[in-house]
């Protein structure tokens, strides 16, 4: 799944490059310029990351202290006698607890994890070069298996089924890039802690939509109670501004209308597949959905032209 994303995100850089050089060597130049990209990245921004992650380990039990007085400060202010903040703290301070017990007595499952993460990297780029070396052999390929008079549908469904995918793992790339630039632009502006950390975590959740960057601003809400409520109102300020930009000129460039979906059919796609599929369920069912509903927009609109011509045929 990964592989055909990185084939999705890079086919049309190797597309432009093959128009000036074999494209063998299209495939390796862009792989280069990316592993160029991410390697000057790591070396402006990963410093900066390591020490945010530092901080937050080290900060994490005052930060816990911090955001209990905003919350005893709240709730007398309020009078909201009956929420214990100590109980609410303490609550805190265990599942924190509990969780790095578990990964203390489960080294095994880390090293598992740092294996799998490495596989990934090897596997990753050695599918998605021969995705993007043959990708113009596999639709050949498939159409071979169909009988004759249902090639040239076959051919239209597959292209649009191409066409689709294209357009929303493209698009949900730009967009969680777009997002994630513009949300440290708004934490760096608003003086919050750990902009880039928080930043980079709202991109990668960006990637599923609507619930996504509601999900990915929770961490920097927390941050921000530390500071002082005020602090939170501008998070869901940045939020807010960050999300017009989106929906009003980022996905109507990137997206235009192939994909509309309404946003309640968005919310319950993502709640079905996350119940019975997990986080993968949640990652796949937007593209899944729209591949289907494409396939039986075209098998219906070639079922009424065939009943069309057979009417014609009949009557002539």
């Amino acid at each position: 799944m990964i592989s055909g994303l990185v084939y999705y995100i890079l086919r049309k850089p190797v597309q432009w490059f093959d128009q000036y050089m074999p494209k063998i060597v299209s495939i390796l130049l862009v792989f280069v310029l990316v592993a160029g990209l991410f390697s000057g990245f790591v070396y402006f921004a990963g410093s900066q990351l390591g020490e945010q992650v530092s901080e937050i380990k080290e900060n994490f039990p005052q930060k816990v202290d911090e955001i209990t007085e905003e919350s005893k400060k709240v709730i007398n202010d309020n009078q909201l006698g009956f929420i214990n903040a100590d109980e609410i703290k303490q609550r805190a301070l265990n599942y924190m607890s509990n969780i790095l017990q578990s990964l203390g007595e489960n080294l095994m499952t880390v090293f598992s994890v740092i294996t799998s993460v490495a596989t990934v990297l090897v596997v990753v780029p050695f599918i998605a070069f021969f995705l993007l070396k043959d990708d113009e052999k596999l639709r050949p390929y498939i159409l071979k298996l169909l009988p004759e008079e249902h090639v040239q549908e076959g051919n239209k469904i597959l292209k649009d089924i191409d066409k689709t995918l294209f357009t929303y793992v493209t698009g949900q790339f730009i967009i969680a890039l777009v997002d994630g630039i513009l949300m440290y632009i708004g934490y760096k502006i608003i003086g919050l802690e750990y902009a880039l950390i928080l930043a980079i975590f709202t991109m990668f959740l960006t990637v599923v939509p609507f619930l996504g960057p509601l999900i990915g601003v929770i961490p920097a809400l927390f941050v921000a109670l530390t500071s002082n409520p005020m602090m939170m109102l501008k998070v869901l300020i940045v939020l807010i501004i960050v999300q017009q930009l989106e929906g009003n000129l980022v996905t109507p460039q990137v997206m235009g209308k192939k994909l509309s979906i309404h946003p309640i059919t968005v919310i319950l796609l993502l709640i079905a597949a996350g119940s019975l599929y997990g986080f993968v369920g949640i990652l796949i069912a937007i593209p899944l959905y729209s591949v289907v509903k494409i396939v039986i927009k075209d098998v219906w609109k070639f079922y009424k032209l065939r009943e069309k011509r057979n009417l014609i045929n009949t009557d002539s």
